[in-house]
């Protein structure tokens, strides 16, 4: 009982003679000791035999915490209350790694709080370190969080020696840091205030640059003692942020400063505790000093407030803190601001040196610089260079005050003292990687920009893994680049790695930054499959080979990272806001978006290759959202000025090696929206009646007027060529219906029908040919690589059956003419398919009608649905005819033998095939139809043998019609009725998207014959088609379209008004989003 007593007493009068300053620093150093080799289990072992020595031992550098939560209300609840503590957990987490190097406060024992606080920390642990939480001790650089209880006393009944932490200061192997101050609640107060004082530095150890280390006091739940404590730490000028919803003296004392009508009730049901006057004019008392500061308290509701909000409460109740640190009388600052009163009399509070006119000295940082005796002299920014912290969050609610507090402080500085455009760059790169839009969206308004050689560290932090290169594959957004085009990736990503390892980033390194950059380019060209124009060596054509030399001009110097190479890590990194800041500041925003939109589809659909749903799902909506602004953009823009925003489609433009025009990138990249709006048809009717009126009645009269123009339109052409086209199947038919044969040659009209249409279907073969590879092509997507051209060539419904019209014509000209026969059975057949094929390439004429081209795309849509019903259909057909063969015919060994006509694979095909139309065939499959007693059908093996067109008779078997009965069921009421729900759910999807479908279609139809020539006639110009094609691919035609004309006047002219529509379309964006 003695020891107990005489125990208690020692620790008493520890807590009452207790230095804060030293107990700080020697928390500061022991949480921040890392074994040498934390992760040698030879060291583990020797820290549990408690043999580890201090010469293991080495002392981070990062010794000082960046913010502090000190956490209290622990107490006896005698109200059994529920609070949302998973809320509080949650934001208390968030919170602390928003603050980077963050100490969380608090006192262990057996109460609530406590163990919720416990609880928090081990979810951080399992979520942040996963099975490696045991290796990573309270000293490695990768705890960003350490939970430290401030213990009251050593517990009596602990006898282990481990606990004196003088005599073991490393405590690897716990994940909680102990250290006894004392049961004195003062003793906690004079600690939290000791910390306030304290200084840490937020640019670089070396500078002499520093802010006070940010504390708050987090209170939740309570009793007594907390709102004691509460108001002697507002009294200090120490900010709180107390937890609404908590329950006990949070929510008195918010009750008490919105109204304290009903404090007495309140407070008795609060607590659940009797009051007596004493107790209750203390209370009073000290909630009274409460209210009098209550402009340095926060609050956050666990029930109202999402968790990741106390990050920007915190960060608030702070700086408002120390902003009023003059104006809250405390007992430390009365005499300070009493000797700040007496100095400046008579000097003007506008300037903190009179030396310095570039100075106003009213920031919050000057201030702590000014106390700190910190001259705004060139050396303070010598080496100037933020400390990396890329395991700060994203934050999800971001104001300029939210955590951590080192980006306000910067800005402040760099604003203070006029050196932001110099050393604003370095902050930008910062608030890049932590994602403050806040802070990019300033810095960007204020002119600074950002450093290309700080490009590959921007993709180190943000893009790179470490781990992809692991097996099994990490599935990191590097990873998925990756798959997409592996050398860009590497070079993006590991040079920035190894830039980062030799630490060779400097300004100036143009040659590795630039790599960076091209690389970054190259990926999103061969991610969109477009090849880069090099024949002039650069988009703009600077320098063109056919310019004359007064028009040519030296290509300007690109030193600084423009903001689309950011745009484009943002597009990497998948930074919404980010991007879409990025985007407004960039040029050309209709395309840009464009370019964005596919970009991240092609990496959202990659991403669902690989089974990452999340990170498709997430890339999806980041596309959509793109594609969103630049529909708004076009819609606002047909608003304001119609001519130009129709116009604006055809602008060609370069984005990130890209050249292409809006609608064409658009239809090249299936975006339907676009394609379908307004802007894009009305450009589509500009040029299908080649700027004539779009009605049928003035158009044919300007044949009249402007022959020429009409001539040229592509409506035009599209009547000639079908016309054309009607004329040679006529022809066609004639001469399959009539003179297939070689007495055809006795009438020479008949030689004519056929010639035509071979003279025909080879102009017409290179039309499509032209088309398939665009080598004569006037537009734009002649930028994209052969692969890319062809893929998408094939993939139109309408070029595979011209492909296949092709193949069967020259198929049957080459049996008619080469391998001719006296009937020319074969040859008649070849040319009745090919014809029959010619007939369904017409129906395309009708693709452009309104009416009849919605149903023309339901019909392709339906083939679709109706082949991968053939694809299950054939299995089962499969498996039902061997069944019947089998069982039927049994040991049937010649299954190729004879004609192919014979080979029995048709017959074991043939039965199942028609059941699926309701043909029974039942008399066969029961082997008991009467023809087979006519002689028909043998059963002798030898004669059905040697003679495989001689019919072998079938056996009776029972279980064939059994089979066969299941057999119809499933087909016909099944399978036949599953493929009719497949045509209605198509058709429902047609009808509702059938004018989006139709537009785009149209515009393919546009597109195709404002090049196109009419066959036969294009043969006739083809010498000077293939004249042209070669001068232009000298002169690099897609780059050049503007500068080689002839009439370099009215080419300045189209320059102006291409120039006046980029302005035009920033004008419109900013006012969409308003994001600058």
């Amino acid at each position: 009982m003695s020891t107990g007593a005489n125990s208690s007493a020692e620790v008493n009068k520890m807590s009452r003679t207790i230095d804060v300053g030293a107990f700080w620093n020697t928390i500061r150093q022991e949480v921040n000791i890392i074994p040498e080799n934390a992760y040698d289990k030879k060291i583990t072992e020797e820290q549990n035999n408690h043999t580890t020595t201090k010469k293991n031992c080495i002392v981070n550098a990062s010794s000082t915490p960046t913010m502090v939560f000190s956490v209290i209300g622990d107490s006896d609840s005698f109200v059994p209350r529920p609070w949302p503590k998973t809320v509080f957990q949650t934001a208390l987490i968030e919170a602390a790694k928003s603050g980077g190097e963050t100490w969380i406060l608090f006192r262990k024992n057996k109460e609530v709080v406590s163990n919720v606080i416990q609880e928090a920390y081990g979810h951080y642990e399992d979520m942040e370190f996963g099975e490696d939480k045991d290796e990573k001790s309270i000293g490695d650089p990768q705890r960003h969080i350490k939970l430290i209880n401030i213990a009251p006393q050593k517990p009596l009944d602990d006898t282990s020696e481990d606990f004196n932490t003088e005599t073991w200061p490393c405590e690897y192997t716990k994940a909680i840091y102990e250290k006894i101050i004392g049961e004195d609640e003062d003793q906690l107060l004079e600690f939290e205030k000791h910390i306030s004082k304290q200084e840490v530095s937020f640019f670089n150890p070396e500078m002499n640059i520093k802010m006070p280390v940010p504390i708050a006091i987090i209170v939740c739940e309570g009793d007594l003692r907390t709102i004691v404590h509460v108001a002697k730490a507002l009294k200090e000028n120490v900010p709180v942020i107390i937890m609404k919803g908590s329950g006990k003296a949070a929510d008195l004392v918010l009750d008490y400063i919105d109204k304290n009508d009903e404090f007495r009730k309140k407070a008795s049901n609060s607590f659940g505790i009797q009051f007596d006057n004493d107790k209750y004019r203390l209370l009073r008392k000290y909630l009274g000093k409460i209210i009098r500061h209550k402009d340095i308290i926060g609050v956050f509701d666990l029930n109202e407030d999402d968790p990741l909000k106390l990050s920007n409460i915190v960060g608030e109740t702070v700086v408002s803190c120390w902003s009023m640190k003059h104006v809250i009388p405390t007992q430390d600052n009365v005499q300070e601001n009493y000797e700040t009163k007496d100095g400046s009399s008579g000097k003007s509070s506008t300037h903190v040196h009179d030396d310095d006119p570039t100075l106003k000295g009213f920031s919050l940082t000057w201030k702590f610089l000014q106390k700190n005796s910190v001259r705004p002299e060139e050396r303070i920014f010598e080496g100037f260079n933020m400390e990396s912290r890329a395991h700060i969050l994203n934050p999800k609610f971001s104001t300029p005050t939210s955590l951590p507090l080192y980006f306000y402080f910067v800005y402040q500085l760099l604003q203070e003292s006029r050196k932001l455009e110099k050393f604003g760059p370095t902050l930008l790169l910062e608030a890049l990687k932590a994602n403050r839009c806040d802070y990019v969206r300033v810095l960007l308004a204020k002119g600074v920009n950002f450093r290309r050689s700080d490009l590959p560290e921007l993709y180190r932090q943000t893009v790179a893994c470490n781990g992809c290169g692991e097996d099994p594959p990490c599935l990191h957004i590097e990873w998925i680049l990756k798959q997409l085009a592996e050398n860009h990736t590497k070079t993006m990503c590991q040079l920035s790695n190894d830039l980062s390892t030799t630490g060779n980033i400097e300004e100036g390194n143009s040659s590795q930054d630039f790599k960076v950059a091209d690389a970054a380019e190259a990926l999103c060209r061969t991610i969109l499959r477009y090849e880069k124009c090099i024949r002039c060596g650069m988009a703009e054509n600077y320098n063109c080979c056919l310019l004359k030399s007064e028009q040519k001009r030296s290509p300007p110097r690109k030193d600084k990272t423009t903001i689309s190479d950011i745009l484009l890590w943002a597009i990497f990194a998948n930074r919404k806001e980010l991007a879409e800041i990025c985007w407004l500041r960039s040029e050309n925003h209709l395309l840009t978006g464009l370019v964005c939109s596919a970009i991240l589809k092609k990496l959202s659909k990659k991403a669902n290759n690989v089974k990452e749903h999340v990170l498709s799902n997430d890339l999806e909506e980041h596309s959509k959202l793109f594609e969103q602004r630049c529909i708004a953009l076009m819609k606002s823009m047909y608003k304001e000025n119609t001519t130009h925003a129709i116009d604006l489609m055809d602008d060609e433009a370069y984005v990130w090696g890209i050249h292409s025009s809006p609608l064409a990138f658009a239809h090249e990249n299936f975006m339907y929206d676009i394609v379908a709006h307004t802007c894009s048809q009305k450009n589509m009717n500009k040029h299908w009646y080649n700027n004539l009126p779009p009605d049928i009645g003035p158009f044919v009269n300007s044949i009249f007027t402007k022959p020429r123009q009409f001539l040229t339109a592509p409506l035009t052409k599209y009547v000639i060529n079908y016309f054309l086209f009607f004329i040679m199947l006529i022809m066609y038919s004639a001469f399959v219906l009539t003179s297939i044969s070689t007495k055809y040659y006795v009438h020479d009209i008949a030689k004519v029908f056929e010639y035509y249409v071979y003279f025909w279907g080879a102009g017409d073969l290179m039309e499509e040919i032209i088309s398939c590879f665009g080598c004569m092509e006037n537009q734009s997507r002649s930028d994209r690589n052969y692969y890319r051209r062809m893929k998408r060539y094939f993939n139109d419904f309408w070029n595979v059956v011209d492909l296949l019209s092709y193949v069967l014509l020259i198929a049957a000209f080459a049996v008619r003419h080469m391998h001719p026969s006296q009937t020319f059975t074969v040859a008649r057949r070849m040319f009745s398919l090919s014809l029959l094929v010619m007939y369904l390439r017409f129906l395309e004429v009708f693709l452009i009608h309104r009416k009849m081209g919605p149903t023309l795309i339901m019909i392709k849509e339906m083939l679709k649905d109706l082949l991968r019903f053939l694809s299950i259909a054939v299995f089962v057909v499969l498996g039902v005819g061997i069944y019947y063969h089998a069982n039927l015919w049994p040991d049937h060994q010649t299954m190729w033998s004879g004609d192919w006509t014979n080979w029995r694979i048709w017959t074991i095909i043939y039965y199942p095939y028609w059941q699926l139309y309701g043909e029974l065939n039942l008399d066969y499959l029961d082997g008991s139809k009467p023809d087979y007693d006519e002689g028909e059908c043998t059963n002798i093996t030898t004669e059905w043998e040697s003679d495989t067109s001689q019919q072998r008779c079938p056996q009776e078997d029972w279980t064939v019609q059994a089979v066969s009965a299941a057999y119809m069921l499933f087909t016909n009421l099944l399978l036949v009725n599953l493929v009719i729900a497949m045509f209605s759910y198509t058709f429902e999807r047609v009808q509702e998207n059938s004018e989006k479908l139709w537009r785009f279609e149209r515009y393919t139809v546009i597109n195709d014959y404002d090049w196109r020539i009419p066959s036969p006639f294009n043969l006739v110009l083809l010498p000077v088609r293939v004249a042209c094609y070669i001068r232009k691919r000298k002169c690099c035609l897609p780059c050049c379209k503007l500068n080689c004309c002839c009439n370099w006047k009215n080419n300045e002219k189209d320059k102006k008004k291409v120039e006046f529509r980029k302005n035009f379309q920033k004008i419109i964006a900013l006012r969409n989003h308003n994001k600058i």
